[in-house]
């Protein structure tokens, strides 16, 4: 192949957590072999904040303010009084970390800073979104919205004379031409709370009390990465960060911006800046896309690609080497996805289950589990590291990932460079000892090895003081300037500007998206789809668990209405529907709830995909939420995931109900003879 069509022909994926081990983690050994081997397409960012880790540097100079570290809770708790969190603080979310939780500090971390007086606003479609325990007050705002409320709550500062003139004239640059366009100067629309209460459906006289009470006491702002997964997702992000300017409190203690205190277990838990335990990565002189764009590569070879001011030529792929991650559960489009995975010569797939991916393979490799191997889990946002002790020996013919790519790589001529000579116990124990340097570094004395290994974990004590993010740049920017070309929070970017994308201009604005309950199509499909990460289950893993499956309606995902949306189609509780739109259908169980706002549903994502030809349709029998979701990147900027803009129909399931197949294994042909 590398000889035929070069080496960037070949597509190197696996996105997926996989495993919390960090020796056996399978995209980063497929990834060491492709590299080593001469090079392939890559994938850069991710689906969980894409967009926003594009933004990010552009606007504040690092990504730490959505992958932390950010400012801790105990900050919070003792300084904050107002915690405005967009898109709610789900608790299940702080369940999961990547490389796995030791330390499950998320809960009680929120129920101290309530207990401390902080009051929480839970800015969301979805009243469960925070839990019972903080008492937030609930602002069902309309979903895509939100930049409009903080465009909105912004001019309410300003007509006010409430912003912070004296953080805005120190430590931003573009504070006037974001003001002329709030006020309505730069186009002659004010971007007032009675423009954005018909958008947002929340009345106009929350949103002045919301900034108002906001601009009187001192206030924490976050958002979940989720908020950013929509059409122009980049823009509630960059407006929340104009919001938390205004407002003054970037760098004082408890207050200012956080991305993700919602998102995942260990954002805001005091941690030491240590790094976690890896495997090194190898260069990799291929080209690489925004990960979420890979239908469009695989659809468009030759063609030019716009991402983050560059104009990427999309290369044709013709192999696919997929390994450790399911991207028939995170990609968005699932029919488009499967046309496009189709148009390739050659799939390879390493896993030790019958996902989608491996039914679709030319070539399947049977993987391990993590209980058939020895590993090391390690997170940089937890304080434990964990000995992983293999619990069984491999199953069947599974082989672990490393092995085969090794035994490949003889094949090629470099399973030298590849092992370094080393097999499990001796990469670990490398590994190990690596990280255990990079402590003693930074003075702190962890366990050896075989302490280590015996005892099952090894803990990083945490930091003597807390922490506040961006606080020594707001003490003397000039002494502790950010990584922007100002040396300051761009409310408006010239790097973005030049970049001259309509969709975003050099600062924050208010674009419709296509796809929301203010668009045209509304009328068609009346219904806001929100796809959000299960209870149940750790993204698709596990959906075959008994846990999952208890969780199931008559075997389907259940998915959540309002009690007069189901009353207007005549669904009752636990009924069986088939959800859908131009890209697809689906089959889900009903739970009603006035929990959630009228005219949106929710589905979780994760449940294995189950197309099968029903009625003359392809119809997913088992309710994955992706087959319903938009293939479109949020701008040419972040080009993130824009699964959160999605718009449905939802009616009665007449017929028959289909048998569930996906959770068992395809039928095997044995080769003749």
């Amino acid at each position: 192949m590398r000889a035929e069509a070069g080496d960037a022909a070949i597509l190197g994926g696996s996105y997926g957590w996989s495993s919390a081990g960090r020796f056996h983690h399978a995209r980063s050994q497929l990834h060491r072999f492709l590299g080593l081997g001469g090079g392939f397409t890559a994938q850069v960012t991710n689906y969980s904040y894409g967009a926003g880790m594009t933004l990010m540097p552009h606007v504040l100079g690092t990504n730490d303010v959505l992958q932390g570290p950010v400012t801790d809770w105990d900050g919070i708790a003792r300084h904050a009084r107002l915690m405005l969190c967009f898109g709610g603080l789900p608790l299940k979310n702080g369940l999961v970390t990547a490389g796995g939780a030791g330390s499950h500090d998320y809960a009680p971390q929120m129920r101290r800073a309530a207990e401390a007086g902080v009051r929480f606003v839970n800015i969301s479609p979805f009243r469960g979104d925070c839990a019972e325990f903080l008492g937030a007050e609930w602002v069902p705002i309309r979903p895509n919205s939100d930049a409009a409320l903080v465009l909105a709550m912004l001019h309410a500062l300003v007509t006010e004379g409430l912003e912070d003139r004296d953080f805005l004239a120190r430590c931003t640059v573009g504070w006037e031409r974001l003001r002329a366009y709030v006020l309505g100067e730069a186009d002659g629309v004010a971007k007032s709370p009675d423009w954005a209460a018909p958008l947002c459906e929340v009345p106009a006289e929350t949103i002045r009390r919301l900034a108002r009470e906001a601009a009187g006491a001192p206030t924490m702002i976050t958002a979940t990465w989720s908020l950013q997964r929509a059409e122009h997702g980049e823009q509630p992000w960059w407006a929340l960060v104009a919001l938390a300017s205004a407002l003054g409190g970037i760098g004082e203690p408890g207050q200012g911006i956080g991305f993700g205190y919602g998102s995942m277990n260990g954002m805001g838990t005091p941690r030491r800046r240590l790094p976690s335990v890896n495997l090194p990565a190898t260069r990799n002189p291929g080209p690489s896309i925004p990960v979420s764009r890979v239908v469009e590569l695989l659809e468009r070879p030759g063609e030019v690609l716009s991402y983050n001011g560059r104009d990427i030529t999309l290369p044709e792929i013709r192999m696919i080497w997929w390994a450790g991650g399911n991207p028939f559960h995170h990609h968005q489009d699932l029919n488009r996805f499967r046309r496009a995975w189709n148009r390739v010569e050659t799939v390879i797939v390493q896993e030790p289950w019958w996902t989608a991916p491996a039914r679709m393979a030319d070539i399947v490799l049977p993987a391990t589990t993590t209980l058939e191997r020895n590993d090391i889990g390690s997170s940089s946002s937890d304080r434990f590291v964990r000995a992983m002790h293999r619990a069984v020996p491999p199953q069947g013919q599974a082989r672990n990932d490393h092995d085969m790519l090794a035994d490949m790589a003889e094949e090629l001529g470099f399973r030298e460079r590849f092992t370094q000579g080393r097999d499990e116990e001796a990469w670990l124990r490398h590994l190990y000892g690596q990280w255990q340097r990079s402590c003693a570094h930074f003075g702190v004395a962890v366990p050896d090895f075989d302490r280590f290994w015996a005892e099952g974990h090894a803990e990083i004590p945490p930091p003597n003081e807390g922490f506040t993010i961006f606080d020594g740049f707001a003490r003397d920017p000039a002494a502790n300037p950010l990584n922007t070309p100002s040396g300051k929070v761009e409310l408006f970017s010239e790097t973005i500007a030049r970049f001259n994308y309509g969709e975003i201009p050099g600062h924050p604005v208010w674009r419709e998206p296509r796809e929301w309950l203010g668009a045209p199509l509304a009328e068609r499909f009346p219904l806001h789809l929100l796809s959000y990460q299960p209870a149940t289950r750790l993204h698709g893993q596990m959906d075959d668990g008994r846990v999952s499956l208890a969780s199931k309606i008559q075997g389907r995902e259940p998915m959540l209405m309002h009690p007069a949306d189901a009353a207007a189609r005549g669904l009752a509780d636990g009924s069986v529907v088939r959800v859908f739109n131009t890209r697809g259908a689906l089959l889900a169980g009903l739970r009603l709830s006035a929990e959630i706002r009228p005219g949106v549903v929710a589905l979780a994502t994760g449940a294995w995909w189950d197309p099968q030809e029903i009625g003359g349709e392809t119809l997913c029998v088992h309710g994955n939420a992706n087959v319903l979701t938009q293939d479109v990147g949020t701008s040419r900027l972040g080009q993130g995931c824009a699964a959160q803009s999605c718009l449905v129909q939802v009616e009665a399931w007449t017929g028959a109900l289909p048998e569930i197949r996906v959770h068992s294994p395809p039928p095997v042909l044995e080769a003749a003879e």
